[in-house]
């Protein structure tokens, strides 16, 4: 018998040193060592952004909808090479206006990373390392004959990210009754 080795795919990527917006306090009260688990914890959720309207969309709907004080917002962007310093700084930009929007509006703490790859494979894989609450992404806003021609980063995660339920944001043009009804009875299929 012979054995194989698969091919293992390098896994390249960038933490974005956000500005530090929530007050970090040293040691805690004794009053709130009482509360315990999940409320003072928080959740993890991850968030896939990218430069488009759909993505800030979905952003924004998570904030509103999913996102509490405790919680934390982990923002993800993948990029064809994280060592370019000019694609680097241009998300480091993005992610840190969305972080202090974060904060301004829920409260919430981000952290950020900027992951080399196919985004539907980073999305998975750092949800895969995260292990979140949910993973929120917008749509991309292609047709359905396009999307299913050149493939969606969001069926993709639909149907392989196993960490976390999976919520796929329609965009703000895309938000008719009848595709609001049908991408419910999709992510209602789907069993976790």
């Amino acid at each position: 018998m012979e054995t194989v080795e698969e091919d293992v795919e390098e896994y390249s990527w960038r933490e974005v040193v956000l500005p530090r917006l929530v007050p970090v306090v040293p040691d805690a009260p004794p009053e709130l060592e009482r509360e315990t688990g999940e409320r003072r914890r928080g959740r993890d959720l991850l968030v896939a952004v990218d430069f488009g309207p759909n993505s800030k969309h979905a952003f924004d709907w998570a904030l509103a909808h999913i996102a509490r004080i405790a919680d934390t917002v982990h923002l993800v962007h993948a990029v064809s090479n994280v060592h370019n310093e000019i694609v680097y700084e241009k998300s480091r930009e993005l992610m840190e206006d969305l972080a202090i929007e974060a904060f301004k509006t829920s409260l919430v703490r981000t952290k950020a990373r900027i992951v080399e790859g196919d985004a539907g494979k980073v999305i998975c894989r750092e949800a895969d390392r995260l292990k979140p609450a949910a993973v929120i992404l917008g749509t991309r806003g292609r047709g359905l004959i396009q999307s299913v021609l050149q493939g969606s980063v969001s069926e993709y995660c639909f149907h392989n990210c196993k960490a976390a339920p999976v919520i796929i944001v329609p965009g703000k043009d895309e938000l008719s009754f009848t595709s609001i009804t049908s991408k419910v009875e999709l992510c209602l299929c789907r069993s976790w």
